[in-house]
């Protein structure tokens, strides 16, 4: 077994014409991945532990030495939410659930918020563990890139996983794509997933994972979205019933991931 795997997500990787980035170094206890195709590789898994990165994040020896220790050091968590500098010194952190009290959605931790767990990763970089992956399935692939971790985490959550956001746990951004997320929000004034792309994805992601009881406050909130909500609502039960039928999120983790 390898103690990484390195999947890196674009969509211009195209594998079958080789359209593809060198690692940046290798390893006997690492495997990079490639693709514009999110589920293609997940079968291949083998390592303990699994990076899932855009590519205008740095992965290097150092951060992945981190990463090792960390993990030692928290047994009892399934997935982490790395926290991300850009070159303007721009914070990029994990996400919390926003109440539905006040409208639903997401929040971006703050950039000094202490160890956490969170519900969700930055769009661009999340890890998780071999095990929970198994026990969550693949990526929603309808949904848009950026909207995919957020789906995931959550899901990962109804199947007893955990995120954790660890202070000095940082990834360094290497292309101002980074830079342009973390200029988008701070210029839309919304600490929030919506803020990086759109609200219809988000208002998805909240039904998929808690129903109507996140999707409607969202939506009175953001009534753009409602369109969008009505539509497919059969497919979109079928899969939140086959994420909750046996639900292990509890109520009392569940308002360690609300802000308040």
């Amino acid at each position: 077994m390898r103690q990484f795997d390195v999947f890196v997500f674009d969509e211009n990787f195209d594998e079958s014409l080789g359209k593809c980035p060198q690692p940046p170094f290798t390893d006997k206890e690492l495997a990079w991945f490639y693709t514009n195709k999110w589920n293609k590789h997940l079968d291949e898994i083998e390592g303990e532990w699994v990076v899932f990165v855009h590519p205008s994040i740095r992965i290097d020896r150092d951060f992945l030495n981190n990463v090792a220790e960390i993990t030692d050091s928290f047994p009892m968590v399934d997935a982490f939410a790395p926290r991300i500098r850009t070159d303007k010194g721009n914070f990029l952190g994990g996400f919390l659930l926003r109440p539905a009290a006040k409208g639903s959605g997401f929040v971006e931790i703050d950039e000094n918020a202490p160890l956490r767990y969170v519900a969700a990763p930055h769009p661009y970089l999340g890890i998780y563990s071999r095990r929970i992956i198994q026990r969550t399935g693949g990526f929603d692939t309808t949904l848009p890139e950026y909207a995919r971790l957020a789906d995931f985490t959550l899901r990962m959550m109804h199947a007893g996983g955990k995120m954790f956001s660890v202070p000095y746990l940082v990834a360094q951004a290497t292309s101002n794509e980074a830079e342009k997320a973390a200029e988008r929000i701070s210029t839309e004034n919304v600490r929030g997933l919506a803020g990086l792309r759109d609200y219809k994805s988000m208002a998805i992601v909240l039904s998929k994972a808690f129903g109507a009881e996140a999707s409607l406050p969202f939506a009175l909130h953001h009534p753009s979205v409602i369109a969008p909500l009505l539509r497919n609502r059969k497919q979109r039960k079928e899969k939140r019933q086959a994420a909750t039928l046996l639900s292990k999120l509890k109520a009392d983790f569940l308002k360690e991931v609300v802000s308040g």
